[in-house]
C-alpha cells in the first residue's frame, strides 16, 4: 500500500490524455493523404503509356523510310492535331483536377469545423463528467466519513406500553427508534414473527421518521399476548415489549391467559428462543479491591438443558447500563459459568453489577457491588485521581473535556485539575493547562485538524499532584457541521451530485461576517464563545479572529493573534474578575478579512453554577451483619448534580473515612464492609462540577446488626365456638417473626360474596384467640388475619374457610387449639394445646391424639387411653442398643428445623433426658453444614477433587499447584485457567495417578491472578480455585527464601568503577523478598553511598567511592517468616586493601575511557558518489581535553590543497571536503581520533563511479565501527 500523500491540487482535479482533440483530424488526414497518393500514381502510369505510344509510332516512322511531302504533310497536321487535341484535354484534366481540389478542400474546412466544434464538446462532456466523478468521488468519501461519525446502534427512545382492551375494538402499539443506519423492525407475538400476509388486515405495520406503529384490527380474546418490536441495523439490536390483554364483556366465558408484564430492566438486544431453567450455585458477592489490581466477578450456575450450540445470553451491566468488552473488561461464560473480569482496576469500575441470564424462560440474574479504593498517591496527602473522562462538543481544533472530582475525606480539598492531551500513536502526553483549573470541565484548544487524541486528568491540592485518571475514549478533532453545507446538483437525464457550497462560491469571494455570536458557557476562568459559519463563506478555508472589548472602553482587542481559530468555537481566558465585555468575531480567507460580526450583549466571567448545598436529614437503618442501608433529603439547590459521596465514622473516634469512591446519583446507599456489632454515624456531602457542598448533619448512632423485618402470615385458622351472635377463632402464629417478637395481630371479616374486608380490631390482640361479636345469625363469614411486630405490619393470611354464625349446642366439647410441638427430634417430639373454648354439657375429661404422615391419607391415634394432661410425648427414636447410639436423621434440614431438641430415655423406674438447642448462629452453623455437606455429597457423584488446589515450593525454587482428583475416567476433561483465559502447559495431566501439578518458576506479581482447575465429563463438573495474591502470595515467598536462604552462597566481593560490590548468588531472588544488609552488626539503608539490589540469580550491595569507614564484617540475611538465614563476610585488613586497588584500577580505566577521544556523530562505513561532485564527510568528535583530529587516506596522511581541505570547529565538529572528485579519489579514508587518554580509528571507503555508468552493487551504508586507540600508542604518537 503506497504511503505517498496526494497533494491538495491532484484531489480536485482528475488529469486526462488529451490526444482525444487530435484523433478526428489525423485520420481524415492520413484518408486525404491516401486518396492523393493513389491519383499521382494513375496520372504517372497514363503518362507513361502515351509516351511508350509516340515512341513506337517514332519508331514506325523511322523504320518506313523517305515518304512524299504531301503525306508529310499530313502527317505533321495529324500530329498537330492530336497535339492539340492533348493540350485541351490537359487543360480539362487539369481544371477538373483544380475544381476537385477546391472542392475537397472546401469538404476538409467544413470537416475541420465540425471535428474541432466535437472536439470542444468532448472537452466539455469529459471536464462536465470529470467534475461529476471528482465530486461523487469525494461524496462518498464524506459520506464514508460521515456515516462512520454518526454511526451509532439502534436506541430506543419512547418503549412500547401496555395495553388493556375490550374485543372487537382496535389497539395500536407504538415506540420510537433511532440509530444509523435506518434500523430494520420486526414486530413479534409471544416470540413468533408477525405476517401481514397470512391475516390479511389484522394487522397494519407503519413506520415514519422512527416512529414505528403496529395496529390490531378487532381484537378479539386470541389477541391477549406479548408483543415485541426488535431494531436492527449494523452495529446492534435493541427491544421493547409490552402487554396487550383483550377482555371480552361481562357474561362470556373468559379463559385464562398468562401474559408476561415487561421487566424493569430494558431487555436484550437479542433473546434465544429456546426455554432455560437457570439455577445459580456460587455467586458473586459484595467485593472490595484497589486501583491498579485485578479481580472477577464470576458466578456459577447449572444450566437446564444442557445444549451445546444453543444457550442462553449473559448480560453484565454497572448501574443498569449494559456493560461490553473492551481493554479493561473481559467477559466470558460457558462451561457453566459467568465471569467478568478487570485487568487494570480504575475508580470508573465501581459500582452494582448485576449479571442477567436471558432466555425465552424469563430472565435471572444476581446483583452486588463492587467497590474500588484509590491507589497509594505518589506523594503522601496528595489527592485520589479523577474519574469518569468525557469529551463533548468536538471540532476542528477545540473539545470540552468533563470529569468528576475524587473524594477527599481524609485528604486536603482539591485545589483545581490539570488537563493532558495525547495524540493517538503516540504516547507524547501535554499539558493543556499553565494554572490548575478549578472546575471540573475545561475547553481543549489548539488541536489539529483531522488528528484524534486521548485526555486524562490530575487533581492537586497542597500536599502534590494525584495520579492521572482513566485516559478517555479517543476522539477526532472534526467539524461534524460539515456535512451541513452539500448540496445537490442535477445532470442531465435523472443523475445529480453533491457539492460543497464553497465549491459553487468562486474563487475570489471575501467571507461575510460570522452570524449568531453568543456566550454558550460561562465561569469564572473563561468564556466560550460560539457563532455561526458566515453565508455566503467562500471557497477557500476559512479562519476566525475574536476580538473583546471591556464595556465603556471604546477599543478593541484581538483575542488570537497569534493563532487563527478554525472552529465556530473560541474559549477567551484571562478575563478580569468583575468586569463585563463585549465580543465580536470576524472571518478570514486569503482573501481578506470580513466585517465584524454583531457584538454580543455584555458578558462578565462568573461561576453561573454554584456549589450545591448540604443534603439534608440523613437516616440510617439496619441491613445486615455487616452492611447498614444509608437515606438523606436531596439539597435544596442541587444545580447540575453529579451525584454523592457518603462518609462513615466509627462512633466516638471522629475518624471519617469514604464509603464510596465515586459519586452515587441516587439519595439511597447501602454501605457495606462494617464491623458487626460496632457503633457508627453517617454523613453526605454533594457534589457538582464545581466542587463539593458543605458535609450533612450527622446521622444518628446505629449499631450494625441484621435488619427486622415483618413477620409472615398466620396460619390455621379455626372456629373454637359460635353463640349465634358472636365467633371466637384461634389461629398458629407465623413461622417467621421477622427478628423481632410478635407485638399481636390484626382481624379483619366480611360476608361471602361480599367485595369489602371491615376491620374487627382496632388495636392489635396479643393472644391468638378472639372473639368476634356484632355477627348476624345464620350468615356465612370468612377472616384474614395479620401480624405486627416492630417492623410493621405483615402480609395478612389466605382467607379462611366459610363459618356460619349458628349456635352451638352438641353435648361434645369443642376442639382443642393452640397446637405446639417442642424438643423436636428425629424419632420424638412433644406437642402442646390448650383446652376448648366450648366444653360441651360435660366438663373436659382427656383428649386422644392423632398424627399421620404428611402424604398419607389415614390418621393414627397415638395413645389408646385418654390423657388428661395438655401435653403429650410423641415417640419415634432410632435406638441401637449394641453401640448405644440414639439418632434421628432429617431428610432435609431447612430453616424450618429451627428449635430445641430434647431426647428422652426412661425404662419404668427413672428418666433422663438430654436437649439440644439450635437457635440463631448455632442453627445457622448446623444449617450452613448440612448445605455444604448436601452439595459435597451431589459434587462427588462425578468427577471431583478429593483434594482442593494448593501449593508448595520446589527445591528448584518453582511453586508448584497441587490438586487431586477422583471418579474420573477417560472421557473426563481437566483444565488449567488463569483467570478464566486457558493456562497452556507443557504436558497433559495425568487422571489416572490422580494428582494434577502446575509449576510456576520465577514467581512475580505478574503471576497474580485467579488460577483454576476444572473437571468435566458427562456426569458433572467441579471446579477448584486458588487465587495468588494477598496473604497467599506473601507465603510463597516466604516459603521461597526459605529454599533461596539455604541455598545460597558465601559472600563474594566484584570491584566495578563506581565501588566495591558484594554479591550472594541464590536460586532465585526478588525484591519482595525480606532481605537485609548489616555493617558491624547495624542495619544498613539503601542511599546513595550504599546501594541495594539484585537480579533474579543474586542480591548485592553496591559499596559507592569506599573510604576506610567502610571496612569491618558485612552480613547479608533472608527471613523466611521463621527462621534468619545469614551469610557474612570480613572486610578489612588485606581484603579491603586488595579490592580497594582494584576499585582504584577500574576507576581509572573508566575514568580514562570516559574522556578519551571518540567519534560521536557516526560516519558511514562505505559512500558513493558520481565522478566531478562535490564529497564531505562530516562527524562530532568528543575528548577532555580536546583531542587531536588527523585524516589519511590509504594509511598515509592527506595533503591538503584546494582539492583536499579539512575543518575542525569548536574543537568537536569535523568535516573533511573533497571537490570535483575523480576516480583517483577512490579508497579507504581514516580519522585518527586521540588524546592523553587514548582514541579510535573509523576507516570509510569511497567509491567514485563516471557519469553514466551503472552505480555499483554495494551493501546499503552501515556505521563505520572504530577501532581503539590505546592510551600507550596514543601517548607515543604525541
Amino acid at each position: 500500500m503506497s504511503l505517498v500523500t496526494v497533494p491538495f491540487y491532484q484531489k480536485r482535479h482528475r488529469h486526462f490524455d488529451q490526444s482525444y482533440r487530435n484523433i478526428q483530424t489525423r485520420y481524415l488526414l492520413d484518408e486525404y493523404a491516401s486518396k492523393k497518393r493513389a491519383s499521382t500514381q494513375a496520372s504517372s502510369q497514363k503518362s507513361l503509356s502515351q509516351r511508350s505510344s509516340s515512341q513506337r509510332a517514332s519508331s514506325q516512322t523511322s523504320l518506313g523510310g523517305t515518304i512524299c511531302r504531301v503525306c508529310a504533310k499530313r502527317v505533321s497536321t495529324q500530329e498537330d492535331e492530336e497535339q492539340e487535341n492533348r493540350s485541351r484535354y490537359q487543360s480539362l484534366v487539369a481544371a477538373y483536377g483544380e475544381a476537385k481540389r477546391q472542392r475537397f478542400l472546401s469538404e476538409l474546412a467544413h470537416l475541420e469545423e465540425d471535428v474541432h466544434l466535437a472536439r470542444s464538446q468532448a472537452r466539455d462532456k469529459l471536464d462536465k463528467y470529470a467534475i461529476q466523478q471528482m465530486m461523487e468521488d469525494k461524496l462518498a468519501w464524506e459520506r464514508h466519513t460521515f456515516e462512520e461519525r454518526i454511526s451509532r446502534a439502534p436506541e430506543i427512545l419512547v418503549r412500547l406500553r401496555s395495553h388493556t382492551v375490550w374485543e372487537r375494538m382496535s389497539v395500536k402499539l407504538c415506540f420510537t427508534v433511532q440509530g444509523f443506519p435506518t434500523p430494520v423492525v420486526q414486530w413479534y407475538k409471544d416470540g413468533s414473527l408477525i405476517c401481514q400476509a397470512a391475516e390479511p388486515g389484522k394487522y397494519r405495520i407503519e413506520s415514519n421518521y422512527g416512529v414505528h406503529t403496529l395496529e390490531i384490527n378487532r381484537a378479539d380474546f386470541d389477541d391477549t399476548a406479548t408483543y415485541s418490536a426488535v431494531a436492527t441495523n449494523a452495529h446492534g439490536q435493541v427491544s421493547t415489549n409490552a402487554a396487550v390483554v383483550v377482555r371480552r364483556f361481562r357474561g362470556d366465558e373468559e379463559p385464562f391467559r398468562s401474559v408476561g408484564l415487561p421487566i424493569g430492566l430494558p431487555l436484550s438486544s437479542m433473546i434465544p428462543y429456546t426455554h432455560f431453567d437457570v439455577q445459580f450455585l456460587e455467586k458473586f458477592g459484595v467485593t472490595f479491591r484497589r486501583e491498579g489490581e485485578t479481580v472477577t466477578l464470576k458466578c456459577t450456575m447449572l444450566v437446564t438443558p444442557d445444549l451445546k450450540r444453543v444457550q442462553p445470553r449473559a448480560e453484565w451491566y454497572r448501574d443498569d447500563v449494559l456493560l461490553k468488552e473492551s481493554k479493561w473488561t473481559k467477559m466470558f461464560f460457558g462451561e457453566g459459568q459467568a465471569s467478568l473480569s478487570f485487568s487494570h482496576l480504575h475508580k470508573d469500575d465501581e459500582g452494582l453489577y448485576t449479571l442477567r441470564i436471558v432466555s425465552r424462560g424469563g430472565v435471572s440474574d444476581h446483583s452486588a457491588f463492587l467497590f474500588v479504593r484509590d491507589a497509594d498517591p505518589l506523594v503522601t496527602g496528595a489527592p485520589g485521581a479523577p474519574m469518569d473522562l468525557q469529551c463533548h462538543d468536538a471540532n476542528r481544533d477545540y473539545v470540552i473535556v468533563t470529569w468528576k472530582p475524587p473524594n477527599t475525606t481524609t485528604e486536603s480539598p482539591v485545589m483545581g485539575y490539570f488537563v493532558d492531551r495525547c495524540e493517538v500513536g503516540t504516547n507524547n502526553w501535554v499539558q493543556c493547562n499553565d494554572a490548575p483549573v478549578k472546575i471540573c470541565k475545561y475547553p481543549v484548544t489548539g488541536l489539529f485538524e483531522g488528528r484524534s487524541y486521548i485526555f486524562r486528568v490530575r487533581a492537586v491540592n497542597s500536599a502534590g499532584i494525584s495520579r492521572p485518571s482513566r485516559v478517555s475514549d479517543a476522539v477526532a478533532a472534526l467539524d461534524p457541521l460539515d456535512l451541513r453545507r452539500l448540496q445537490a446538483v442535477h445532470l442531465e437525464g435523472e443523475k445529480e451530485i453533491a457539492i460543497y457550497q464553497d465549491d459553487l462560491e468562486g474563487d475570489a469571494q471575501v467571507p461575510g461576517p460570522p452570524t449568531g455570536v453568543h456566550a454558550s458557557e460561562i465561569s469564572r476562568n473563561y468564556v466560550v464563545l460560539s457563532w455561526e459559519p458566515p453565508t455566503p463563506r467562500g471557497k477557500d478555508p476559512l479562519m476566525y479572529f475574536i476580538e473583546k472589548s471591556v464595556v465603556g472602553s471604546g477599543s478593541w482587542q484581538r483575542v488570537n493573534a497569534q493563532t487563527a481559530v478554525r472552529s465556530p468555537r473560541y474559549a477567551v481566558f484571562d478575563l478580569m474578575e468583575g468586569k463585563s465585555y463585549v465580543f465580536r468575531v470576524l472571518s478570514a480567507n486569503r482573501h481578506g478579512l470580513s466585517e465584524p460580526s454583531e457584538i454580543t450583549s455584555p458578558i462578565q466571567a462568573q461561576d453561573v453554577t454554584v456549589v450545591p448545598s448540604a443534603p439534608g436529614r440523613v437516616l440510617a437503618s439496619r441491613n445486615t451483619k455487616t452492611s447498614v442501608v444509608v437515606q438523606w433529603d436531596r439539597p435544596k439547590h442541587e444545580e447540575d448534580l453529579l451525584g454523592y459521596y457518603v462518609d462513615c465514622c466509627v462512633a466516638g473516634t471522629n475518624l471519617w473515612e469514604p464509603c464510596n469512591h465515586k459519586p452515587i446519583g441516587y439519595n439511597r446507599f447501602v454501605v457495606h464492609g462494617l464491623t458487626t456489632g460496632e457503633q457508627y454515624i453517617f454523613r453526605v456531602k454533594a457534589v457538582n462540577a464545581v466542587g463539593m457542598s458543605e458535609n450533612s448533619q450527622e446521622s444518628d448512632v446505629i449499631k450494625v446488626q441484621a435488619a427486622l423485618t415483618v413477620p409472615s402470615h398466620p396460619y390455621g385458622i379455626t372456629l373454637l365456638n359460635c353463640d349465634g351472635h358472636s365467633m371466637t377463632l384461634g389461629w398458629k402464629v407465623p413461622k417467621f417473626s421477622g427478628g423481632s417478637p410478635i407485638l399481636g395481630y390484626y382481624l379483619d371479616k366480611r360476608e361471602v360474596h361480599h367485595k369489602n374486608w371491615h376491620e374487627v380490631n382496632s388495636s392489635p390482640s396479643k393472644p391468638t384467640i378472639l372473639t368476634v361479636d356484632g355477627l348476624t345469625e345464620g350468615s356465612l363469614y370468612e377472616f384474614k388475619i395479620a401480624a405486627v411486630n416492630l417492623a410493621g405490619i405483615g402480609e395478612p393470611s389466605d382467607p379462611s374457610e366459610h363459618f356460619k354464625c349458628e349456635a352451638w349446642t352438641m353435648p361434645e366439647p369443642g376442639p382443642a387449639y393452640d397446637l405446639t410441638f417442642c424438643e423436636v427430634r428425629d424419632t420424638s417430639l412433644v406437642m402442646l394445646w390448650k383446652a376448648p373454648v366450648y366444653s360441651g354439657s360435660s366438663p373436659v375429661s382427656g383428649y386422644f391424639v392423632d398424627f399421620r404422615e404428611e402424604d398419607a391419607g389415614e390418621w393414627i391415634t397415638v395413645n389408646q387411653t385418654t390423657t388428661a394432661s395438655r401435653y403429650l410425648k410423641i415417640h419415634r427414636i432410632k435406638c441401637d442398643k449394641a453401640t448405644g447410639i440414639i439418632e434421628m436423621v432429617m431428610d432435609r434440614f431447612s430453616i424450618e428445623n429451627e428449635g430445641t431438641y430434647t431426647v428422652q430415655i426412661h425404662d419404668g423406674k427413672a428418666k433422663s433426658q438430654s436437649s439440644l438447642v439450635l437457635i440463631g448462629d448455632a442453627f445457622k452453623t448446623v444449617l450452613e453444614e448440612a448445605e455444604f455437606q448436601r452439595k459435597e455429597f451431589l459434587r462427588k457423584q462425578g468427577p471431583h477433587f478429593a483434594e482442593y488446589l494448593h501449593w508448595d515450593v520446589t527445591e528448584e525454587c518453582e511453586v508448584r499447584l497441587v490438586c487431586k482428583v477422583a471418579n474420573t475416567k477417560k472421557e473426563t476433561v481437566f483444565k488449567w485457567l488463569k483467570d478464566d483465559v486457558l493456562y497452556e502447559t507443557e504436558t497433559l495431566p495425568n487422571l489416572e495417578r490422580g494428582i494434577c501439578e502446575l509449576l510456576i518458576p520465577k514467581l512475580s506479581k505478574k503471576d497474580h491472578g485467579e488460577y483454576k482447575a476444572t473437571l468435566k465429563d458427562d456426569r458433572g463438573q467441579d471446579v477448584s480455585i486458588l487465587e495468588i495474591a494477598g496473604k497467599v502470595y506473601d507465603d510463597m515467598i516466604l516459603a521461597m527464601s526459605r529454599v533461596c536462604g539455604k541455598s545460597a552462597s558465601p559472600l563474594k566481593v566484584l570491584c566495578t568503577p563506581e565501588g566495591i560490590r558484594l554479591q550472594c548468588f541464590m536460586k532465585y531472588f526478588t525484591d519482595e523478598m525480606k532481605v537485609n544488609w548489616c555493617h558491624k552488626d547495624a542495619k544498613i539503608s539503601s542511599s546513595e553511598h550504599m546501594r541495594i539490589g539484585g537480579s533474579e540469580e543474586m542480591a548485592w550491595l553496591q559499596i559507592c567511592e569506599p573510604t576506610e569507614k567502610d571496612k569491618g564484617k558485612y552480613t547479608f540475611e533472608i527471613f523466611d517468616g521463621k527462621d534468619n538465614h545469614q551469610r557474612s563476610l570480613d572486610l578489612s585488613g588485606q581484603a579491603f586493601d586488595e579490592a580497594f586497588a582494584e576499585f582504584q584500577q577500574f576507576k581509572a580505566a573508566a575514568f580514562a575511557e570516559k574522556n578519551r577521544g571518540r567519534l560521536i556523530g557516526g560516519l558511514p562505513d562505505v559512500v558513493t558518489i558520481m565522478e566531478g561532485k562535490t564529497l564531505n564527510l562530516t562527524c562530532t568528535v568528543f575528548g577532555n581535553p580536546d583531542p587531536e583530529v588527523i585524516w589519511f587516506k590509504n594509511d598515509q596522511d592527506i595533503q591538503l590543497s584546494e582539492h583536499f581541505s579539512v575543518k575542525v570547529e569548536q574543537a568537536k565538529y569535523v568535516s573533511m571536503t573533497i571537490k570535483g572528485v575523480t576516480s583517483e579519489d577512490s579508497g579507504k579514508y581514516s580519522i585518527n581520533i586521540k588524546n592523553k587518554y587514548g582514541g579510535e580509528k573509523i576507516d570509510v571507503t569511497v567509491s567514485v563511479y563516471k557519469h553514466g555508468e551503472k552505480i555499483p552493487d554495494m551493501a546499503p551504508p552501515q556505521q563505520a565501527k572504530p577501532k581503539l586507540i590505546p592510551a600507550s600508542a596514543s601517548a607515543a604518537g604525541q
